[in-house]
């Protein structure tokens, strides 16, 4: 069975219904409304997201993290509606420091089934996800007050340094394609001090790798990667599928539900990637 064949297959039989609905919408012509009626489940009468939308954390209650991973959606998807996303940005206005800055996540997370590494640290307000939700709100063609103070923030941070972590360089980048601010040379020269980036296809950790922060041949960030480490890393994520069609994790959810919804985003996502670079 060839990749996307057998993709697709996991999908229908193991992802849940709002990537379903995003599956059907990018490779079968589906109308992207159904995208956004899957995600109205998922918001909450405050405007943002939760219900373990991202589910390393089986929350109800409304989180940025699962914010943007709702605006992902909408954007893969091409689906588009402005109340639904103003809803979500009224609610990071009123949740946001004095700054406009946010933080992933909650002490709410306490209550509930979360995977480990969800702790303490994502309360911090920060680049991630500020910048990335900013970014995504340009992209998503969606003005609003506190885009605009947010990223007044989120370019004065990035001013004096970029973060050391490649989850967030990957946010930081998501804002600064949107700005004045594009230095390839400057990010070029940061990659390697990066924690969690992982440069070389061979390496079998965990990381972000070159296919997260230019996850199509039109990305501004592109050509921070030459062609032989693009195509290496696009054969490994084809070599990175299980014989069930789908993809797996490398980190350890909070249920098996989890655990198979995090495996249907990253099908959907490695098959979206595969596409883009006209690998499929």
């Amino acid at each position: 069975m060839d990749t996307f064949t057998a993709g697709r297959d996991f999908v229908r039989r193991e992802a849940r219904l709002v990537e379903n609905r995003l599956f059907a919408a990018v490779f079968e012509d589906a109308d992207p409304q159904g995208v956004v009626e899957a995600l109205r489940g998922y918001q909450n009468a405050d405007g943002g997201f939760g219900h373990g939308l991202e589910p390393d954390k089986l929350v109800p209650d409304s989180l940025s993290l699962d914010v943007e991973v709702a605006f992902n959606i909408l954007l893969a998807s091409g689906a588009r509606d402005d109340e639904m996303v103003r809803r979500a940005v009224d609610w990071l206005a009123a949740t946001a420091t004095a700054d406009g800055a946010v933080s992933l996540c909650s002490p709410a997370i306490e209550g509930y089934p979360r995977a480990e590494h969800v702790s303490e640290w994502t309360y911090q307000p920060s680049i991630n996800p500020t910048a990335g939700l900013v970014g995504r709100l340009y992209k998503l063609g969606f003005e609003h007050p506190w885009r605009e103070h947010a990223g007044a923030w989120c370019a004065a941070q990035l001013a004096e340094a970029l973060p050391e972590d490649a989850h967030g360089l990957h946010e930081a980048l998501e804002f600064l394609e949107h700005t004045d601010d594009v230095d390839l040379d400057r990010v070029r020269e940061w990659l390697p001090k990066l924690q969690h980036f992982r440069a070389d296809a061979a390496d079998p950790s965990y990381g972000v790798t070159p296919l997260h922060l230019a996850p199509t041949p039109d990305s501004v960030w592109r050509p921070l990667f030459d062609d032989a480490q693009i195509e290496a890393h696009l054969d490994r994520l084809i070599a990175d599928q299980q014989p069930d069609g789908g993809w797996s994790i490398t980190w350890e959810p909070p249920s098996q539900a989890a655990t198979l919804a995090y495996r249907g985003i990253l099908t959907v996502g490695a098959l979206s990637t595969l596409k883009a670079y006209g690998r499929l």
